[in-house]
């Protein structure tokens, strides 16, 4: 199994997604994490039936990073609206770190957009014109972010370490709103551009440069506050030191 279990019981899981696997896919011959997950509970909870597994958010495909799974109807409404609407709503902290191609104008700041889903798979952005877009698709997309390191700025190759947070959950959200603002991600080949694109070939890497390092969450049942990390482990972030970088957010 290539997905790791980071922390179980009753009510839920929380798993680290590698790069390259996909959350879930309706391909039968490509392995998911979903799949993985639900064979692994019919094995160590066999003659119950079709194991439970709410799915309550993803990770693109390219994307590693940690993934909470519910295992009852219950637990899954409960951290569902920990996501965002209403209730509890913002007691899930996703945390994110990210490589730039090149830096930012400000080291910290907040982004604020609108994003649909493009029919050509990408996310799309509305322009910076007055007043919100009148189409029902247009979702506002809010992330924070702060840069932690800058490498490479003598060699061509500027690269940054940003820590994210997003104040939303919007498909391809971080990657569409980095690359907007200037600094799309390294190893990103649908928001990049020729010119990233070669700093990656240069520096050899294969994957987007994301990583959901974070996650905080509220037990369902217990009401702790559960806290998982763990740094990343592509070669996009292989060019900085990130031993002590964690909790420079708050």
């Amino acid at each position: 199994m290539k997905t790791e279990i980071i922390y179980e019981d009753g009510e839920l899981l929380v798993v680290w997604k590698p790069a390259g696997l996909a959350t879930q896919t309706a391909k039968t011959e490509q392995a998911d994490v979903v799949s993985e997950l639900k064979n692994y509970l019919a094995r160590t909870a066999p003659g119950k039936g079709a194991p439970y597994l709410g799915i309550i958010h993803r990770l693109d495909q390219p994307v590693e990073g940690m993934l909470v799974f519910a295992k009852k109807r219950s637990a899954a409404a409960a951290l569902t609206a920990q996501l965002g609407g209403q209730g509890n709503a913002g007691l899930m902290n996703k945390q994110y770190y990210a490589v730039l191609c090149g830096k930012p104008a400000s080291e910290e700041g907040e982004l604020v957009d609108y994003l649909r889903k493009g029919t050509d798979g990408r996310a799309q952005i509305a322009g910076k014109g007055p007043g919100r877009p009148q189409e029902t698709a247009w979702k506002p997309a809010i992330l924070s972010y702060r840069v932690l390191q800058t490498v490479g700025a003598s060699s061509g190759d500027e690269l940054s370490l940003a820590d994210i947070r997003i104040g939303t959950g919007r498909f391809h959200q971080i990657r569409a709103q980095m690359a907007n603002a200037g600094v799309p991600l390294l190893g990103d080949v649908k928001y990049g551009n020729e010119r990233t694109g070669a700093a990656a070939q240069r520096l050899g890497v294969r994957t987007v440069a994301l990583c959901a390092y974070r996650l905080e969450l509220v037990h369902p049942v217990s009401g702790k506050l559960l806290q998982f990390e763990k740094m990343p482990q592509t070669r996009g972030f292989s060019f900085f030191s990130l031993s002590g970088e964690q909790d420079r957010f708050r």
